[in-house]
């Protein structure tokens, strides 16, 4: 099981610099888990896409959709009082909060390139490297 944030799911599906790291991740552990709110912020990054790259409106939906299919079993909802409280405590956006929240319930790190993330919860992050590093020694 992996608890990823959004641009671990970017990258899955969208060429970035992290996509054949987390291609290599989905290959040997596609059990992939994360927050409701994903496709909410995975939605925004299709938008800026597309206002910034032109990325095809027709593609970014059907990326979108693929998203949804591949994440829809494993997504996690978190209470808005909790985020809350754990974004004050963790010192980041009630947003972020909810992503490691979600890490802390299952007992697995959050997979995160975010820095600013791992910076402030260092408990409950690892990057994608790291991740990929796991899964090989098992």
């Amino acid at each position: 099981m992996q608890i990823v944030d959004t641009n671990i799911v970017v990258n899955l599906l969208v060429a970035g610099p992290f996509s054949d790291s987390a291609r290599a991740l989905y290959a040997a552990d596609a059990d992939w888990h994360s927050e409701s709110l994903l496709t909410i912020e995975f939605s925004n990054v299709m938008a800026t896409l597309i206002r910034r790259m032109n990325f095809p409106l027709p593609e970014a939906n059907a990326t979108l959709a693929e998203a949804k299919r591949l994440l829809s079993p494993g997504l996690h909802q978190v209470h808005d009082s909790d985020a809350l409280g754990a974004a004050v405590h963790f010192g980041v956006t009630a947003w972020a909060a909810r992503f490691l929240l979600v890490a802390r319930a299952l007992g697995s790190p959050l997979i995160t390139e975010d820095s600013k993330l791992r910076r402030a919860a260092p408990q409950f992050t690892q990057t994608l490297a790291e991740a990929l590093a796991a899964v090989a020694g098992h």
